[in-house]
């Protein structure tokens, strides 16, 4: 059976695009639309879709107020957010996330565009990745017996002991927080960063999968939640205790050494997996760093981005692996493949990644 799509913009050649796209696979279909969110809000009170299609600016209500109202009266649906704005006006999209949304696929800037190959891609992969939110989650036990068998452990066991976390605790003091995020990473962060406290004894190195010009404002808006020191990373920077370094879209962040210290290299070399940033350049750079350990934090995202650069890392270097549990992740999808390669050290829910970064590397 087909998925239901609701698809909601003001703009009817937009409408027409995304329909003829979204109808050509059999798997999906576009069973209503709406020209604006007052709109789009009335089916979603009678109907029930798989994934709605959305704009930002639509005039009687924007896509920004159809995601309050849906929070307000309970309304839980993928939404994936398409706009103009979500490129021109970055703050929005962020805030769009934070209110909900799934995921954001930039619109096209003209009709050559619109009916290009690459828009047609990234929002049928947004969209099948969407749907699966509808779908029933696998339990968190096949996580468990999944680091048991790779790990030859009882991991109910070893989650009730703290000894040889201590062993790993115990690794100096030089530690560096390395986190890799994707689909649902903006507000995920929101849980995690701002929880960080001011004199964080490490520093935090970010990758966020998402396009340039985005990541600034997600910077911008988790430094003023945060007391720890939020930025878009820039080249050439000494990488400082307390703050978190977010890697711009469109490069990949490295840390080098330089002197006593380490310091930012942004590249553009070429995508990974069609990923730039990558988070397996970030933790391969750390492999001839001179910190004693590093934390690295895998949270919710689709795809294995971080698995092979974490197990390059492990074979040199001490690390300690956190990752986010299924339930609290809107796609089980990195987590999982690092669960499954026995990487993990502690599975824990979002709300209690900070407290165990807390716990890896202490304060000042």
């Amino acid at each position: 059976m087909s998925k239901n799509i609701l698809i909601v913009d003001d703009s009817a050649l937009m409408r027409r695009i995304m329909c003829d796209i979204i109808n050509s696979d059999n798997r999906f279909e576009v069973t209503d639309i709406a020209k604006n969110g007052a709109e789009a809000f009335g089916l979603l009170l009678d109907k029930k879709y798989d994934v709605v299609v959305c704009d930002i600016n639509m005039p009687k209500m924007t896509g920004l107020e159809l995601l309050e109202q849906l929070q307000r009266y309970k309304i839980k649906v993928p939404i994936i957010m398409v706009s103009t704005l979500a490129k021109e006006g970055a703050k929005e999209t962020i805030l769009a996330l934070e209110l909900g949304a799934f995921d954001f696929v930039t619109k096209p800037e003209n009709f050559i565009e619109a009916k290009g190959n690459d828009f047609k891609q990234r929002l049928m992969s947004t969209l099948e990745v969407a749907a699966k939110m509808t779908l029933e989650k696998k339990t968190e036990d096949i996580v468990r017996q999944i680091l048991a068998s790779k790990k030859g452990v009882d991991f109910a066991k070893e989650m009730g002991t703290e000894s040889r976390k201590t062993l790993r605790m115990s690794a100096g003091n030089n530690k560096i927080v390395a986190l890799a995020c994707s689909t649902g990473g903006p507000k995920s962060l929101q849980a995690v960063i701002p929880l960080l406290p001011a004199d964080l004894n490490a520093a935090v190195l970010l990758v966020q999968h998402m396009p340039a010009g985005f990541t600034n404002s997600l910077a911008q808006r988790l430094d003023e939640m945060s007391k720890v020191k939020v930025k878009e990373a820039a080249d050439g920077e000494m990488i400082q205790k307390g703050y978190v370094y977010i890697a711009p879209g469109g490069y990949h962040m490295k840390a080098l050494r330089d002197g006593s210290g380490h310091k930012i290299k942004l590249t553009q070399e070429a995508p990974i997996g069609g990923l730039r940033p990558c988070a397996n350049v970030m933790y391969e750079s750390l492999i001839n760093s001179s910190y004693d350990e590093v934390v690295c934090v895998v949270l919710t995202g689709m795809g294995s981005d971080g698995t092979i650069g974490i197990k390059k890392l492990s074979n040199s270097k001490t690390v300690y692996v956190i990752a986010q549990d299924e339930k609290t992740c809107v796609v089980f999808g990195m987590p999982k493949t690092i669960a499954e390669a026995g990487l993990v050290d502690e599975v824990v829910p979002l709300e209690n990644v900070s407290q165990t970064i807390i716990k890896n590397v202490g304060v000042r």
